[in-house]
């Protein structure tokens, strides 16, 4: 009989584990693929972005799904713990634009071999290539795992550290929603979110654009009112399907979301280039620089305002012809250039599928998880953590500490509950 058994060994299993079995626990792994750590290995490209430094408020206003709900694990174990975790065992961390902490050496493999180290250091026993089957409970409250080969394993307490459904040839295939399902638990609706958005504009099906990025824009996803439901000042890049990039992948889980609530397939989305500029100053700006060199093409004098094939394309958008020179332009034409540049409006169909986002959205109600210790509240022993649970951030560390975080506080609660 095992005090623990941890389903997954991503992040927050790993964790998990290192913690219910600090107390010489016996604690069972069990991993579907070979190899632990995978997720962690090519976060952060390769480098893992291992937690973020900025104080609690604003780590949870970056975890728009649900991110409140970890107020009450912070308590127990939180951002600057995981760095000390990581730091008091010889992985030294630095801090990048943000608040990202990144290990020194900027290898996620240091990140992987200490989790995993810890493991071995408190003799717990994994499993590799094991997929389980299904979990019950015996009559004395107990758990019965079982896995492919029909071998069965009995615990006191079980950890659901399975994962999402987003970067499936890491192992996250949705395991743990089956489980958790089979246990009493509701299961939200899982979506795409931290994915590039897919659009059937006529500049995106001709390739205008493909290619093209656009440093610190700000884009939003409009109402249906036409008020932006979100902004994000970022990068973004303009694809042969779509958008992607920063600006676009932490915009698409409200995509998601406005298609739900307009109950249709299009929504609008705006961007603007100059975001720090007010509408009359980009005019300004404008009538400035062609003042300048009245006898030049429009397209020559504005050079260098933006990258050139933008605006290329806004002159095209704005009705100035490719030959209009300076004294040509009308006002009304210089109006509606800074209309473009500060709010080219263009439609989206949706967003790439979940197979190929980042972060999964949805996943099991946290109304049935305690927050404080992580266990379910439907099935004494159970523990969930990790993106299992119906919690998503924004890329830059906030995922990882969500599955850190959540994983410490289960396995330290699995590893005591009698």
């Amino acid at each position: 009989m095992y005090q623990s058994i941890i389903i997954g060994g991503g992040p927050s299993g790993l964790m998990s584990a290192a913690a219910a079995s600090q107390n010489k626990q016996k604690v069972l792994l069990i991993e579907k693929k070979k190899g632990l750590g995978r997720k962690l290995k090519i976060s952060g490209g390769g480098r893992c972005n291992v937690t973020n430094r900025l104080p609690y408020d604003e780590i949870i206003r970056h975890i728009p799904g649900n991110g409140k709900f970890l107020y009450s694990p912070f308590s127990v174990f939180d951002n600057e713990s995981i760095i000390e975790f990581f730091e008091s065992r010889g992985v030294k961390l630095k801090e990048e634009d943000h608040g990202r902490m990144f290990p020194v050496s900027n290898r996620a493999q240091d990140v992987v071999d200490t989790l995993v180290q810890e493991l071995k250091n408190n003799n717990v026993e994994i499993k590799e290539e094991t997929a389980v089957k299904h979990i019950k409970l015996d009559e004395d409250g107990h758990f019965i795992v079982t896995d492919q080969n029909d071998q069965v394993y009995h615990s006191k307490t079980v950890v659901i550290a399975t994962g999402g459904t987003s970067v499936p040839q890491t192992g996250s295939t949705g395991d743990g929603y089956t489980f958790a399902e089979s246990l009493g638990h509701t299961i939200t609706e899982l979506f795409p979110t931290e994915v590039p958005i897919t659009s059937k504009e006529p500049f995106i099906i001709r390739k205008t654009l493909k290619g093209l990025s656009l440093k610190d824009v700000a884009l939003s996803v409009l109402r249906k009112n036409g008020k932006p439901r979100i902004t994000h000042q970022m990068d973004m890049i303009f694809t042969h399907f779509g958008i992607s990039g920063p600006a676009a992948l932490r915009c698409s889980q409200f995509v998601y979301k406005e298609q739900k609530s307009q109950k249709k397939q299009d929504i609008q989305m705006q961007l603007d280039v100059f975001p720090d500029e007010k509408e009359n100053e980009v005019q300004a700006r404008i009538k400035s620089l062609i003042k300048e060199t009245p006898d030049k093409l429009v397209k020559n004098s504005l050079r260098g305002i933006i990258e050139e094939r933008y605006l290329n394309f806004i002159l095209e958008q704005a009705g100035v012809a490719e030959d209009t020179t300076g004294h040509h332009i009308s006002n009304q034409q210089i109006l509606t250039l800074a209309q473009l540049f500060k709010g080219f409006t263009f439609t989206v169909n949706g967003t790439l599928p979940i197979e190929k986002a980042f972060v999964t959205g949805g996943g099991v109600s946290i109304k049935e998880i305690e927050p404080h210790t992580m266990m379910s509240k439907i099935t004494p022993g159970l523990f969930l953590c990790g993106e299992v649970l119906d919690i998503h951030g924004y890329t830059g560390g906030y995922n990882i500490t969500s599955a850190l975080v959540t994983g410490r506080v289960s396995g330290i609660n699995a590893g005591q509950f009698e």
